[in-house]
């Protein structure tokens, strides 16, 4: 009760500071000569700026440049970005999103309780997964959960050092809507605990079901974060060359860590080391982000939550795991297909069936539905963890339809079909996993 009585209290005091000193946004398309410059001046508070690029994130646009300071009671940040052409922002509509979603109208201020970023939704349920991730995992929960009468609609998938999470949102088969009977969510979550246990008796598995509305890509980063995926296991073998390069130095006189990243650039980079960095309990007064070529370069000046640098080297250890992971969970392992078809109860499980047949492992994964169309992205290896051969993703294609099914960025593979096959897994003739007995979902 006390905990609650001092969120509504941080509420009611993050509102009439917001009254007081109500957030100014400034959008200029002359200031640069490539980008559009976006500048944010507000009354500061702890994760504020996670806030800030949340929405330009989720916006897609590139962040190619920012100037970040905060140090004292007032937040003033300076974002350069394009869009994902590498253009300028001209659509008005977009720019106006921006400028009700950062201004004086919006309500981004962040508190405690906003910061995990749960809302009510009757429209879907929530399902969150974190487990030890192993060939065919996907597939697995993707078939209890059509043979449960639950329809996939939305989903993220990541792995990162052998953990696996996932954020699902799924809806009843016969109403569309979310489910809500005690019985069948716990129903649900005891069959998916088992498929994620597995034959692991070491690292344990988490199935959490809610009807509330989450950010996925936060919810992740949280969940993967809480699962320890930082943690390399001793045998694990890295190349220190693929890994980023953190490093995080004391500056005295300022009492200030000084965080410095370089690794390769990508969409959403400072998305998810503002992430966990705000996860881990620090501040960061200033930053500076750039881009050089194909590398990114990020500049941090933190303190904890308390008000202390980093204070030990176990901490410092620990501060650079973490980025490092966070880095790395979004870099997309393996060759991307997307499939493009008309939506319908049971798809996913099909799809990642064939996959599984044909020894190929789901690294990533984004699932979504609109008007009706299942539009999905997959990052797949083979079950070693080798690039797939082509033969493979031929025979993949024919069992699913050859234009439903393409391979996107890399040449090596051609999309163009010598001849149109039946899709087998649309018409029927769906093959029942045998691992299915094991949940008793299917009786022998």
């Amino acid at each position: 009760m006390e905990w609650s009585s001092s969120l509504e209290m941080d509420d009611e005091y993050g509102k009439f500071i917001r009254r007081m000193n109500p957030p100014r946004v400034v959008i200029d398309n002359e200031a640069c000569k490539n980008e559009t410059v976006i500048r944010v001046d507000s009354a500061n508070k702890h994760g504020i700026l996670l806030e800030v690029v949340q929405v330009l994130t989720d916006l897609n646009l590139i962040i190619v440049k920012a100037y970040i300071s905060s140090d004292g009671g007032w937040f003033m940040d300076v974002f350069n970005v394009t869009d994902q052409d590498g253009n300028k922002l001209r659509d008005e509509g977009m720019l106006d999103f921006i400028r009700k979603s950062l201004g004086a109208d919006s309500c981004f201020v962040p508190t405690l309780r906003r910061s995990v970023g749960v809302g009510q939704s009757l429209t879907h349920t929530s399902i969150e997964l974190t487990g030890t991730d192993r060939p065919g995992l996907l597939s697995e929960v993707s078939a209890v959960l059509t043979n449960l009468k639950c329809n996939v609609v939305n989903a993220e998938i990541w792995t990162h050092n052998t953990r696996a999470a996932a954020v699902m949102h799924v809806t009843d088969e016969a109403t569309g809507l979310a489910i809500t009977e005690p019985e069948r969510l716990a129903k649900i979550k005891e069959l998916l605990c088992n498929v994620l246990k597995g034959n692991n008796k070491i690292r344990g598995a988490k199935t959490v079901l809610s009807l509330g509305a989450t950010h996925p890509e936060r919810r992740l980063h949280q969940m993967m974060f809480a699962d320890r995926d930082y943690m390399r296991s001793d045998h694990e073998a890295t190349d220190e060359k693929q890994r980023p390069n953190v490093t995080v130095a004391n500056w005295y006189d300022r009492d200030y860590s000084v965080v410095t990243i370089r690794c390769k650039d990508r969409s959403k980079l400072l998305f998810d080391i503002v992430c966990t960095l705000t996860d881990m309990q620090y501040v960061v007064f200033h930053a500076k982000v750039d881009t050089e070529g194909p590398d990114a370069y990020q500049e941090y000046y933190i303190r904890h939550l308390d008000g202390f640098p980093v204070n030990s080297e176990a901490e410092r250890q620990r501060v650079i795991q973490c980025l490092e992971a966070a880095i790395e969970r979004r870099v997309s392992e393996g060759l991307k297909l997307e499939l493009c078809t008309t939506d319908r109860v049971g798809l996913l499980s099909d799809v990642t069936r064939i996959f599984r047949e044909n020894s190929l492992s789901v690294t990533r994964a984004e699932v979504t539905t609109r008007g009706g169309k299942a539009i999905n992205t997959f990052y797949v290896r083979d079950a070693a963890g080798n690039p797939v051969d082509s033969k493979t993703i031929d025979a993949i294609r024919q069992a699913i339809g050859q234009t439903i099914l393409q391979v996107k960025g890399n040449p090596e593979y051609s999309n163009s079909p010598p001849q149109e096959s039946p899709t087998r897994f649309l018409f029927g003739g769906l093959f029942r996993s045998r691992s299915l007995y094991n949940f008793g979902l299917v009786k022998p």
